[in-house]
């Protein structure tokens, strides 16, 4: 589900081409994330690692992460009524 979930997010990413020719890249939606590198295909590579760790953290530290083409990892940690 993760891998889904990265690749899903991957799908909707953004990216430039900025004035010393080389690339930025973000993901809407998932504050802070972004990357830069001398090439696409870099840039695309060092934005997938940073998607990890920051999914990786955001989970570690409770935070809401964002849905994803219909794909939530967010976990309900509210108790069941009984």
């Amino acid at each position: 589900m993760l891998n889904d979930y990265l690749m899903a997010a991957m799908k909707i990413a953004k990216y430039q081409v900025l004035e010393d020719n080389s690339y930025f890249g973000c993901i809407p939606g998932f504050d802070g994330l972004w990357s830069n590198a001398r090439t696409l295909e870099q840039c695309r590579d060092e934005l997938l690692s940073g998607l990890d760790d920051w999914v990786l953290l955001g989970l570690k530290m409770g935070h809401l992460l964002p849905v994803v083409d219909g794909i939530e990892l967010n976990l309900d940690l509210t108790p069941e009524a009984s």
